[in-house]
């Protein structure tokens, strides 16, 4: 924690708290904005659904890959000039994205946009330790879900607003330009909250041994397990969408954001309900009553489309509800995650941002593919994404009981 914490932001802690949580927006709008579009870009660009496809493939491996070093990066240089780095090049990715006249040239500047975005919500979650004791940590990382959670459902809206009334290009430079507003914003009011005497030596053998100290560490590993795998049993759904909500419920691209609406309201919910119990009930008991209700809502899910046909009068709200255990969770996850090795939070935020983004890439290239013309399939396999992050947990508390355990 920054020594003069309490100096370094003099405004509300909202205020703070919606400035991270807009860095760790980009992504999303980088990722539902141009869903609807699928169709447009398609005919425009000539490509099948398979290289469409790719084109979210390509962004999501390029965020892992590079996630994996903003953190890194920020532990030695301080976490305002990755920012600001990243939002530049994430800027000029989305103009070659608008500019773009072949699937080929599309993909490498998603690819690009990849390897940029990540420095947002990577730096994002390292900022709040930096700033905050446990906690109140708690409380602004519940604030930041909170407020990140209006991206995925205002995205596709828009997406769906500007295709309609322009064209597919408008998207990307509409993110060109969120690009640019939050260059100048975080220029402006983003603190370093990396004090000097925390800085990590910038030396291959000195991050190498950083990776190796986490990655070796099996904690680390059931941890990040336990957050990023099950956000993909809800993700799994919205990298679906065009199938999912077009083909198997029959809404227009316009009607998208109604899936969108009651994901993100089930987050927005489960985080508000993490910040208000913070401090107020022991982290392992949070965390368990997440799990509970995404294993729940998950059967349920299933059964119900082995029963029925999909209907959109039922078929959403079970997303709403997963979206709800998981956001009541997962700060307290990602908050154990960062305190393991408090000297390389940035690295450790990297990390978890990698194995998280991995499994986001794989679900987008391989399994969304072979899932999403069955609903009773992406019931099942939803219900085992969540399934491998609770095996990981339950693996962590048998052999690290403490984990967790601290009285609130």
């Amino acid at each position: 924690m920054h020594p003069d914490a309490h100096t370094l932001w003099r405004l509300p802690q909202w205020a703070f708290a919606v400035l991270l949580a807009v860095l760790g927006m980009l992504g999303p709008f980088s990722i539902d904005t141009y869903l609807p579009a699928f169709s447009g870009i398609s005919a425009s660009l000539g490509a099948t659904q398979l290289q469409m496809q790719q084109t979210l493939s390509a962004y999501l491996f390029g965020f892992a890959f590079m996630a994996l070093f903003h953190g890194a990066i920020s532990d030695s240089f301080g976490r305002r000039p990755v920012v600001l780095w990243g939002l530049a090049v994430f800027t000029l990715a989305s103009v070659g994205c608008a500019l773009s006249q072949s699937i080929g040239q599309l993909i490498f500047f998603r690819a690009m946009q990849g390897l940029s975005t990540g420095a947002g919500i990577v730096i994002a979650r390292a900022v709040v330790r930096d700033m905050y004791a446990p906690s109140q940590a708690q409380k602004v990382m519940s604030q930041i879900t909170l407020f990140f959670g209006a991206a995925p459902a205002i995205a596709p809206l828009l997406g769906g607003w500007l295709l309609i009334h322009s064209s597919w290009h408008a998207i990307f430079w509409f993110l060109a330009a969120l690009g640019v507003v939050l260059w100048i914003a975080n220029y402006r009011l983003l603190p370093e909250t990396l004090h000097p005497t925390q800085r990590q030596h910038f030396h291959i053998k000195n991050l190498l041994a950083g990776y190796w100290q986490l990655g070796a560490d099996p904690r680390f590993l059931l941890l990040a397990l336990a957050s990023g795998v099950p956000f993909n049993g809800m993700f799994l759904y919205i990298l679906s969408a065009p199938v999912f909500l077009g083909e198997h419920l029959h809404l227009l691209p316009q009607q998208f954001f109604w899936c969108f609406l009651v994901t993100i309201g089930g987050i927005m919910l489960g985080a508000w309900v993490s910040g208000r119990v913070a401090g107020k009930i022991t982290q392992k008991r949070q965390i368990r009553n997440g799990f509970v209700i995404m294993l729940c809502i998950g059967v349920v899910n299933l059964i119900a489309n082995l029963l029925l046909t999909a209907h959109v009068s039922w078929a959403l709200w079970p997303l709403g509800i997963f979206a709800f255990g998981w956001a009541m969770m997962v700060p307290v996850v990602t908050l154990l995650v960062l305190d393991l090795h408090p000297d390389r939070r940035g690295m450790a935020s990297s990390l978890q941002m990698f194995i998280g983004s991995g499994a986001n890439g794989i679900v987008a290239g391989l399994i969304a593919p072979w899932v999403m013309h069955s609903t009773v399939a992406l019931a099942t396999a939803s219900l085992c994404m969540m399934g491998i992050g609770l095996v990981a947990w339950l693996i962590l508390r048998k052999h690290w009981p403490a984990i967790g355990s601290d009285s609130p």
